[in-house]
């Protein structure tokens, strides 16, 4: 039986080759949350970088913020420092930027720390900044939208913006939650998940939840909305 490790450094190989997700000379930003997705992600790329055709430069960003409880930094940065990841770490207040009769939410937050990564990959001359999303989010985020916007999209494994000379990529695209947490207990790093008030109302939960019940925990039945998006059949759609 193969590993976690082999499991995810496979799949990710897949879908960097399939989306030609890094091009010789890239400097990529990850952004680095301490959560288990981002940091699986870095020690992918670490070990990658060993042996991937194109050359390639890397750095963690972890960008803090006025949510929830402060995080410790120094696991991550002791763990980065092992992996020969580069590490940096940026404060934004999520909060104190909202004006006055707005709420809070999971939303605004994630627009203004994606806000900062790209800021920063711009300022110092980054070509992609790479994110921890894996399929379960991707699959989710698809429901997601069919269900509350009424639109088919979601998230891309690669998304090139037209505003600036950046791209987004997601080296996690083909993994599945379940492997990147096998990942996380064979390598023994403790992951830091969001600590505000705000996630537990989120429709996010309430769609995980239904997709578990509409394919029984098959991966097989996931990998296929996965792979729907892919095979649109115009004919017969409005």
């Amino acid at each position: 039986m193969k590993n976690a490790e082999t499991t995810v450094a496979k799949l990710s190989e897949v879908a960097l080759r399939r989306w030609s997700m890094i091009a010789p000379g890239d400097r990529i930003l990850i952004g680095a949350s301490g959560g288990k997705d981002s940091t699986t992600l870095a020690y992918d790329l670490a070990v990658k970088r060993r042996w991937w055709p194109d050359r390639f430069e890397f750095l963690a960003l972890h960008v803090e913020t006025d949510v929830g409880e402060p995080q410790d930094r120094a696991p991550l940065e002791a763990l980065f420092r092992d992996w020969g990841v580069p590490f940096a770490s940026i404060r934004v207040p999520v909060i104190g930027r909202l004006k006055p009769g707005e709420r809070m939410n999971c939303y605004w937050c994630s627009t203004q720390r994606r806000t900062e990564l790209i800021r920063y990959a711009l300022a110092e001359g980054f070509h992609k900044i790479a994110l921890g999303h894996h399929l379960d989010d991707i699959v989710e985020t698809l429901l997601m939208n069919m269900l509350h916007k009424g639109e088919i999209s979601t998230m891309p494994p690669v998304v090139r913006y037209s505003k600036y000379p950046l791209a987004v990529i997601r080296p996690l695209a083909l993994c599945e939650e379940r492997q990147i947490e096998a990942f996380a207990r064979e390598k023994g790093f403790a992951s830091v998940t969001c600590t505000c008030g705000y996630d537990g109302a989120s429709r996010r939960k309430e769609v995980r939840a239904k997709i578990e019940a509409l394919t029984g925990g098959s991966s097989e039945l996931k990998r296929n909305l996965f792979r729907s998006m892919s095979r649109v059949n115009a004919e017969y759609l409005a």
